[in-house]
């Protein structure tokens, strides 16, 4: 447990409490330091498999805290977008009932996604199926964690650069519909083992 890779997976769960501190505190130091303490956590998640492989040190502890805590930094950080609007909606036609579920879709999406996938996937592995992560859910991964961390910026962001808002809102739906495309993979795997178990009871 006290392993190097299960170190910086620890830390980076230690880390969303502070991250949702800053956050919520006012002034654009906060924003700032909020938007530093999360680029630093979703980092971690590639050092934390790279120290992993360079130092061969694997084991099952680790392999269950690490999606564990990408779930938390990832769940915490939309909730309190959500909560502050900083979601935001296209353009559309007055409608204030479709700009606040638009708001909360993306987010829905990808939280419902990991909830499932959760279960999913600690159902396959007491049946000893494996679902490799594929590149596709690497790319989802990375997209996510930019739209967040752009969106975290917020106002600040978009002084920088005009239109990062949206770019980032656009980016947050397709990181939405790669997390379903990805999580179809365990549907899929968990399926195929139900109509085996099946086909073997019929037999």
């Amino acid at each position: 447990m006290l392993q190097i890779p299960n170190t910086i997976t620890v830390l980076r769960i230690l880390l969303v409490p502070v991250f949702a501190v800053a956050f919520v505190l006012p002034g654009e130091a906060w924003r700032l330091t909020a938007f530093v303490v999360f680029v630093i956590a979703g980092l971690s998640d590639f050092f934390d498999g790279l120290a992993a492989r360079k130092l061969n040190q694997p084991s099952d502890f680790g392999r269950m805290l690490d999606p564990i805590a990408d779930k938390i930094l990832v769940g915490v950080a939309l909730m309190m977008l959500v909560a502050e609007g900083s979601v935001q909606q296209f353009n559309l036609p007055p409608n204030p009932g479709l700009h606040s579920l638009l708001k909360l879709v993306p987010a829905l999406i990808i939280l419902s996604r990991e909830i499932l996938v959760s279960g999913l996937r600690e159902f396959l592995a007491g049946v000893r199926v494996s679902v490799p992560v594929t590149f596709l859910a690497k790319i989802k991964t990375t997209i996510q964690l930019v739209a967040i961390g752009a969106m975290i910026l917020g106002p600040i962001a978009d002084r920088w650069v005009p239109g990062t808002l949206a770019l980032a809102y656009t980016a947050l739906w397709v990181a939405a519909a790669l997390t379903v495309v990805t999580g179809y993979e365990y549907f899929r795997a968990g399926l195929a083992y139900t109509r085996k178990r099946r086909n073997e009871g019929a037999a």
